[in-house]
């Protein structure tokens, strides 16, 4: 038989606050201008601060409140509903919030130069405009094949190339596959060449098939050697071909010249860069100081217009006075976690700088081992908060730009008993690789018996495992001809 049983246990719940300072920390500052834009569109009783109130407006008005409070209830039907008493129980002091200068202590200080900081940027043609712009100039073409290549153009990715196969855009289009492939055809040999191609060999052979002088090997090579040619077999290659290791050579001097990725060159500005959360500077006296780059941040303040509305009952009902209480409680929590938001990544950036002072003195070769637990029992927060903070957000220092990631590290043990950081370690593997002969690279093996000689024992999986994350290929792929 069912029984009905009573269990004690202990649960974690986040408040709601707390979720939503929990999504601002992990915001960059882009992300942060956007949620903020979001808000003030959706709740009324948030707006920007755009000019404050002097001080007196707001005694005004804080008497003017008190006033409303005192005048006599006569209505039974609404005294039945909220009271002021208990407004006032639900913490909601309308004073507190509209006179406490904390409230806004987050903002950024702007003067009347702040339109310097608008970044003018050049018009630019997005390569789907700049291949549009192409095929409508194309004589007697059909309004199918318009059709066709308007789709095409508007599935190219960013490095140029067609995700798609011809049988599913024909597919999708109800059309025949070769209708597909001859707009194909044409599309790859617009402005750059090779645009719309379904793989690298097939981009470098469009490319290379429109030259006036064709390199008979080269063509051959990429044409029906292609494995061997990015696997650099440069002598399996000759053998098939039976050809010379010089023929070779002159072949790959012509294919090196081709364009891997036609559709780079059309990321607009804004796509293309990085804009530093915060930067770091040091004083004359040889201190950092800390700079938030928040100044295109919205101000915000709480739109004290609908104050009235939640004082007066006469004027407003129940269900209206609920929603200004509702949409008030979410702009405070908005605007607080703002504010909490900037004073956590300052605390954390500047437990970042107490513990790695040697690299912001001397650079990045004098990083040392850093886990977030370090900064977490530095400051007292949770490792979680920390990850929140240093994710995706970028410091720029003297040194230069840096994700707030890059200043944690594992470390490794040197010979000599130190700690090191095995971002030096991977250093010193892109060092050992740069210095090496191109013709006879190393390998994995001997990068590892190169950095035990410097005092640091380290395995060749590991060296591999560096390497790859640096995107470095293996002895076998830097080898030059």
């Amino acid at each position: 038989m069912p029984n009905l049983v009573q269990r004690l246990s202990l649960q974690m719940k986040q408040s709601p606050q707390q979720v939503l300072l929990s999504s601002l920390l992990q915001l960059p500052l882009l992300s942060l201008e956007q949620k903020i834009k979001v808000e003030l569109e959706t709740n009324p009783l948030l707006e920007l601060d755009e000019e404050m109130e002097t001080t007196e407006e707001m005694q005004e008005e804080a008497v003017q409140v008190v006033d409303d409070e005192d005048q006599p209830e006569k209505d039974e039907k609404e005294a039945e509903s909220d009271t002021i008493d208990d407004i006032e129980k639900e913490e909601i002091d309308w004073d507190a919030i509209l006179n406490d200068e904390d409230t806004y202590e987050y903002r950024a200080p702007k003067d009347d130069s702040a339109e310097v900081f608008e970044r003018p940027e050049v018009a630019q043609t997005t390569l789907p405009e700049h291949l549009l712009s192409q095929l409508h100039m194309c004589s007697n073409i059909s309004e199918m094949r318009l059709t066709i290549g308007e789709y095409i153009i508007w599935n190219i990715n960013e490095d140029g190339y067609l995700p798609y196969s011809v049988d599913f855009i024909a597919e999708n289009l109800d059309m025949d596959p070769d209708e597909v492939e001859k707009v194909l055809r044409l599309i790859q040999h617009f402005d750059p060449l090779g645009i719309g191609s379904r793989s690298l060999q097939e981009c470098l052979l469009v490319q290379i098939l429109e030259e006036e002088e064709q390199d008979a090997f080269a063509v051959e090579i990429l044409r029906d050697h292609f494995d061997d040619f990015t696997n650099k077999r440069y002598e399996r290659i000759a053998k098939k071909m039976d050809i010379t290791l010089d023929d070779i050579r002159v072949a790959l001097d012509e294919i090196t010249k081709l364009n891997p990725k036609p559709g780079e060159g059309y990321v607009l500005f804004h796509q293309n860069v990085i804009v530093p959360d915060l930067n770091v500077e040091k004083d004359d006296e040889g201190n950092y100081q800390i700079g938030m780059n928040d100044w295109n941040v919205p101000h915000l303040r709480i739109n004290n217009s609908y104050k009235k509305l939640l004082l007066d009952k006469k004027k407003s009902s129940k269900e209206t006075r609920d929603y200004i209480r509702q949409s008030l409680e979410s702009a405070r929590w908005l605007i607080n976690s703002i504010h909490q938001r900037r004073a956590t990544i300052h605390r954390v950036v500047e437990a970042i700088i107490d513990k790695q002072r040697d690299f912001f003195d001397h650079g990045k070769d004098h990083i040392k081992p850093m886990i977030l637990k370090d900064i977490a029992d530095e400051i007292g927060m949770d490792i979680s908060t920390i990850s929140r903070v240093t994710n995706g957000k970028y410091v720029q220092t003297e040194h230069g730009v840096f994700e707030l990631k890059y200043f944690f590290s594992e470390k490794i043990r040197s010979d000599s008993g130190d700690d090191v950081s095995n971002k030096t370690i991977k250093n010193l593997v892109k060092e050992i690789i740069d210095g090496e002969d191109p013709n006879k690279p190393m390998n994995d093996q001997r990068i590892a018996e190169i950095l035990k000689d410097k005092g640091f024992r380290v395995a060749r999986r590991t060296v591999a495992k560096y390497r790859e994350q640096m995107m470095i290929p293996v002895s076998r792929l830097r080898r030059k001809l």
